[in-house]
């Protein structure tokens, strides 16, 4: 039994001891989606620094916490605040969230962030429901003693993004009259922004979207048997793509002009696809 296994363990002992939820769908928050947890039915709180060797999250309007409640019916478990590689966790740590919360009992791991766009196509405050990843700029989190309590040593990739929940999230959109892109997230290390040459690469390779998170967490997902979407709020466009220099606060202000949309394409989403899981 790997260490890392041993310790995901003693977090879920620890949450055990604490919070008696069985959740369906596990809801990350990316920027300017933080108070989504509290619009929510709340049955329970947990703090991260209460879970033993939990890591914890550095990152400015991050809270730190998990929410256990209902959207409408749908009993979820929220991540309100996420830990990211560039806060010098190893990536094991980055992900052990996203494991612990199938350990919990979640099926479904709906995925959010903030990114920045570097297709000519998308505009800050666009929506973009994202249909693949490429993570091969950071570690990935299966590298090291297989889990074999959790999935299989070469897990295959080529569905991450379940084609029936993205099928929901746009049928989703369609009856918000909210407009959604669709395309490829490009995970780099941060936490310094990608230059105009990266921006480029990310480009050329196949990207539409760029930021420091998320990808890893959704190949510890699959390698679990998680079902996993997810969407990015594009809050600017990437390095080169315009004349102003990028920011935290930019990127912070776009996400939280949006985040009425983005909270309702979220909601609605959790309550149709929820009628697609098992009990």
């Amino acid at each position: 039994m790997s260490e890392e296994y041993l310790k995901l363990q003693k977090c879920y002992e620890s949450f055990k001891k604490k919070i008696d939820f069985i959740p369906k769908i596990a809801l990350i928050l990316g920027s300017g989606l933080g108070d989504y947890a509290e619009t929510i039915k709340v049955e329970e709180t947990l703090d991260y620094h209460e879970i033993e060797g939990f890591p914890i999250s550095t990152v400015p309007g991050h809270k730190g916490r998990f929410i256990f409640g209902y959207i409408k019916e749908v009993p979820v478990v929220i991540m309100q605040g996420r830990v990211h590689y560039y806060e010098g966790y190893p990536i094991s740590d980055v992900v052990l969230p996203v494991r612990l919360m199938k350990l919990m009992g979640a099926q479904v791991l709906f995925l959010t962030n903030a990114a920045g766009g570097v297709n000519y196509d998308y505009n800050a405050g666009d929506f973009m429901l994202i249909s693949d990843h490429i993570s091969n700029f950071v570690p990935s989190p299966l590298i090291g003693q297989n889990m074999d309590e959790l999935g299989t040593r070469f897990p295959d990739m080529s569905h991450v993004y379940d084609s029936d929940l993205r099928e929901i999230i746009k049928n989703t959109a369609k009856e918000l009259t909210i407009s959604l892109q669709e395309g490829v997230y490009v995970q780099l290390t941060g936490p310094a922004y990608e230059s105009p040459a990266e921006v480029r690469m990310c480009r050329i390779l196949g990207g539409d979207a760029v930021g420091m998170s998320t990808a890893c967490e959704a190949v510890a997902a699959n390698h679990m048997g998680m079902r996993i979407c997810g969407i990015s709020c594009i809050s600017n466009l990437a390095c080169g793509m315009s004349d102003a220099p990028l920011n935290h606060k930019e990127v912070q202000e776009v996400a939280d002009r949006v985040a009425p949309l983005f909270k309702k394409l979220v909601t609605a989403s959790i309550i149709n696809m929820s009628k697609t899981l098992t009990d």
